[in-house]
């Protein structure tokens, strides 16, 4: 615990997981020219991987093509000082399985976005990580 009360906790993996799942949006962290970039994104979980439904003539799908991505989704709650955050790092692959997208189409997961976004990308984690912050009472 810190001197001002605030206590910080590691979070399992299966509670980075479970809390990534409780919230609609997150961020989508990458590369692009050389240079780091971050996009807000909508997401759902499908198979224990994240799922993101975008335009297939998008920067973000030019950029993340079998990259590495760093994938953030948090909760604060301000007035508390109080939330937790997470991260999931993993390898970014575009859907082309047609029974997979099939499939995919079926989670529920709509852009917000208009246009046409039927195109799927898949985050499989590989390493998960998270705090919890808290007041300590």
């Amino acid at each position: 615990m810190d001197s001002n009360g605030l206590a910080l906790e590691d979070l399992s993996r299966d509670e980075c997981m479970r809390l990534m799942a409780s919230v609609p949006v997150g961020r989508i962290v990458y590369t692009r020219q050389a240079l780091p970039a971050v996009e807000l994104v909508n997401f759902a979980f499908a198979n224990g991987d994240i799922v993101i439904r975008t335009d297939a003539g998008g920067t973000l799908v030019a950029a993340i093509h079998g990259a590495v991505v760093a994938f953030e989704a948090d909760s604060v709650d301000v007035a508390r000082q109080a939330g937790w955050s997470v991260t999931a790092i993993g390898q970014c692959q575009a859907v082309i399985d047609d029974a997979e997208l099939c499939g995919l189409r079926k989670i529920g997961l709509r852009p917000w976005i208009p246009g046409d976004r039927d195109h799927f990308i898949r985050i499989a984690p590989v390493i998960v990580t998270g705090r919890w912050l808290s007041t300590g009472t």
